[in-house]
């Protein structure tokens, strides 16, 4: 073993101290960035370059390389538990002070319940006297305005912003407001914070408390900015600005939300902000509505808004020992769910909706700052975090955007055709459509001078968001009509750009870079490359590539309050960071996952969906099932068109949405467990015993049949092989042992291969993936597989459900069997497969 020092001394193997002059450990230290495990013919090489190394033995260059490395693992190891540490240290702060307002809250409770059992005895008392009238007037001495009437002078405005910061502060670290932890979250080094909502208050609030790496200014720099972290914030202007005598700020302001659905109107606040320096060195940003209470200036009520409520809420910016802050976020709002209709009023009355959706979402922002500072690399696709990070926000915002249509930004209304579940609106700004125009590999270009925007909601239920987001996600086409894009392609006259949903026979994404490290937060932004199809100008249709710039969020099913959302937008390959998009796609918002938990245990494909026992249908609702009982969806797709096809394209956006619904209704109720009774035989859901054992079938006949184990199969137990053979590379397709066969059974690479899902797969028979040769080769094969128990087919074409010819190099059949030896079914394995 070799040891190392830092003053250019080492020891080699045979315990011989070898000293480096000054220059070799320089030269040393340059090669080892360059190369930090050499070969030894690189070593040789390095020798050979670097004369002041050639006294040196290789063998002590080798040494020299190996403690080197082991001082460069020490030295990260010691930063990563000294960060560690740190968090530990501010987590435990945090603790201590939410044990010391738990107790506070305790002494008060049982104050107040001996206060009020000392009235209740006095009552009675009172009550059998006759001077009882007495009693009940003295108590209304004490009824006094809550908030005394003010001027909106700037001692007036003072006099608010103070007891804001003292009613907020009650609420950050005191017991002005019962908080409880937000189900779902546990406080840890590696958590995002301590995260409660409240019980019992007027309104919705949460509170959120963590360590993140950045000083306070900077801290309530970002904060401040909320469009920049709030989604759903359209806008905040700062209509004032007044200094205090203590050096604080005090602004007015005027904040605008977007509506998250087209069920409701959007909201906006009349602010009044102070921001302060505590004596103990914390900085102070808080809030509070001005309204009639207040007697302060007022804003005028703004068409198609309604009016909501901020109360005191606002940030605690602590400095931390050895670097960072601690942060403490309150956010109490009323956003009056009188406004919309009750389905969505859960949505509107939530506080663990609001810890998701603001006081977590500032936290994030926070975190991911920290990282991109830490790591200011290039990331793939040649983005910075930031810019991706950006780009994500873009997309974001371009949505909302069209989903709420505001007359300020040029959005009007067409009339409906008689129905009125798909809202049409159109925008011919300029501004709109500033470089929308796409060029493509083959010089295509789309023209367009308007816009049209396609949206409606509609009610789900019994199916978790996030399960269905996933495989709406990841199984394009089962939500893209292809006969509604060639209408579209020949209405619209224009590149595939247009089109939110061109005709998909090759869905494939690369993840750019997750932009959220938290296991309660997951948002992927994805460059994703479709096949398409369009009209030229010579009236003829074309297939067409086309680039689509997607945003995914909401995958996490335990986050509560999450809602699920796909956005994407097309882009052209020269796709810049300022350039224009035109975003669609849709949102699921659960109404319910305040009132019950989620389960992490759903997988990602209709697999998930499969029955495993007609007990499961009964407890639909049931918290153990992790199924929200009811969500929202809202779609809004956007089309880039010729103003003078205005009719028809309004035409094809409203069959395109009614197309995307209908869809969407089919895969809802495949994924819900209240349909697991009408899908008959499939009872292969992951978690059920039926699953296990076919795959403990399907490998151990593999195994009698042909001598060995299943290829690239790895794990012991039932559990390990169903897993591995579910996730194999090469496609496994399983077909019933009939004249007629048919799929019963497929892992992710045949589902994938096969362009179809598990509960569409007992649709498709075996002859029909085959063409004519393939069907042949199979017939004289059959019986052999029947007899002797496998056959090796050679290497040919068959056919996707979708038509697409798959090559594959070669494929093992083999019956499988139960416990008794007798045929179960069939099983093929294609290796090597790939669309051509």
């Amino acid at each position: 073993m070799s040891m190392s020092c830092k003053d250019g001394k080492s020891v080699d193997d045979n315990g011989k101290y070898v000293r480096y002059t000054p220059e070799q450990v320089e030269a040393l230290e340059r090669l080892y960035h360059e190369c930090p495990k050499p070969s030894s013919m690189r070593r040789q090489q390095l020798i050979r370059e670097c004369p002041i190394l050639s006294h040196i033995e290789p063998r002590q260059i080798k040494v020299w390389f190996q403690n080197r490395r082991c001082r460069e693992k020490q030295r990260k190891e010691s930063s990563r538990l000294q960060g560690v540490n740190r968090k530990l240290s501010a987590m435990n702060k945090l603790l201590m002070e939410e044990n010391d307002r738990l107790q506070k809250q305790v002494s008060q409770l049982v104050y107040e319940n001996g206060y009020f059992r000392k009235q209740t005895q006095t009552t009675k008392i009172a009550s059998k006297d006759t001077s009882c009238e007495s009693v009940v007037t003295s108590g209304q001495h004490h009824l006094a305005p809550q908030h005394p009437p003010r001027d909106a002078s700037p001692a007036g405005l003072l006099s608010i912003a103070e007891e804001t910061l003292t009613e907020f502060l009650s609420k950050a670290t005191g017991t002005a407001v019962e908080w409880v932890q937000m189900p779902g979250m546990k406080p840890g080094p590696d958590s995002i914070g301590i995260i409660a909502i409240s019980h019992g208050c007027t309104g919705m609030a949460a509170r959120a408390c963590g360590l993140v790496g950045l000083d306070p200014t900077r801290v309530a720099e970002i904060l401040k900015d909320r469009p920049s972290w709030y989604r759903d914030c359209r806008a905040v202007e700062v209509l004032n600005m007044l200094p205090t005598a203590n050096g604080g700020t005090i602004e007015l302001l005027y904040m605008q939300l977007y509506a998250p659905t087209t069920l409701a109107p959007p909201r906006d606040f009349w602010l009044l902000r102070y921001s302060t320096v505590m004596d103990d060195g914390s900085l102070v940003v808080c809030e509070r509505s001005l309204g009639n209470t207040q007697n302060g200036p007022s804003m005028p009520p703004v068409q198609n808004f309604v009016r909501a409520e901020m109360l005191p809420s606002g940030y605690l910016i602590r400095p931390c020992e050895g670097g960072g802050s601690i942060v403490h976020i309150v956010d109490h709002m009323d956003l009056e769910a009188w406004s919309v209709p009750e389905v969505l009023r859960p949505l509107y009355e939530s506080s663990a909706v609001l810890a998701q959706k603001t006081s977590m979402a500032a936290l994030r922002q926070l975190r991911q700052i920290t990282l991109e500072a830490s790591q200011p690399n290039v990331t793939n696709w040649g983005r910075r975090p930031a810019a991706l990070r950006a780009l994500s926000k873009k997309l974001s915002r371009g949505f909302n955007e069209a989903l709420n249509g505001f007359s300020s930004e040029g959005w009007s209304m067409l009339d409906n055709d008689g129905m009125d579940d798909v809202t049409i609106l159109v925008n011919s700004s300029p501004d709109k459509l500033m470089g929308l125009n796409l060029s493509f590999a083959d010089e295509f270009t789309s023209l367009s001078n308007a816009v049209l925007c396609a949206k409606a909601s509609m009610l789900l239920q019994s199916v978790t968001p996030a399960v269905l987001l996933r495989f709406l996600r990841e199984h394009r086409s089962e939500w893209v009509d292809s006969d509604i894009d060639a209408y579209a392609a020949a209405a619209v006259k224009v590149g595939p750009c247009s089109l939110p949903g061109a005709r998909v026979c090759n869905f494939g994404g690369q993840v750019i870079l997750p932009l959220a490290h938290t296991a309660e937060h997951e948002e992927l932004l994805e460059v994703i490359k479709l096949e398409g199809v369009c009209h030229s100008p010579e009236d003829v249709i074309m297939p067409r590539d086309m680039f689509l710039l997607q945003m995914c969020s909401g995958m996490d099913e335990n986050a509560v309050g999450t809602c699920a959302e796909l956005i994407f937008a097309p882009i052209d390959a020269s796709f810049a960071d300022d350039a224009p998009l035109l975003p669609s796609g849709f949102r699921i918002i659960p109404l319910d996952s305040a009132k019950e938990a989620s389960s992490p245990n759903r997988t990602l494909d209709l697999t998930s969906a499969l029955e495993i026992g007609p007990a499961e249908s009964k407890v639909v609702n049931d918290k153990s099932t992790g199924v929200t009982s009811k969500s929202i969806m809202t779609i809004a797709f956007q089309f880039a068109f010729e103003s003078h096809m205005q009719e028809n394209v309004a035409s094809m956006a409203r069959k395109y949405v009614r197309s995307f619904i209908s869809s969407v209704q089919r895969v809802a109720l495949a994924l819900s467990p209240s349909h697991f009774g009408s899908l008959g035989g499939l009872r292969l859901h992951l978690g059920t015993p039926e699953a296990h054992t076919l795959a403990r079938w399907i490998c151990q006949s593999y195994r009698h049949y042909l001598g060995v184990e299943l290829p690239k199969l790895s794990g012991e137990g039932s559990e390990s092989v169903l897993e591995s053979l579910w996730q194999h590379s090469d496609a496994i397709i399983c077909c019933s042992a009939k004249a007629l066969p048919v799929f019963t059974f497929a892992n992710q690479a045949g589902l994938d291969m096969l362009e179809t899902t598990l509960v569409a797969l007992q649709d498709i028979s075996l002859e029909k993936i085959f063409d004519e040769h393939g069907r042949k080769n199979l017939c004289s094969e059959f019986p052999q597989i029947m007899q002797q128990g496998f056959a090796c087919l050679r290497g040919g074409i068959c056919l996707s459900s979708m038509g697409r010819p798959v090559s594959y190099e070669k494929a093992v059949a083999w019956k499988v069997v139960n416990e008794e030896d007798n045929a179960h079914c069939i099983s093929f394995m294609f290796v090597n497969w790939s669309f051509i």
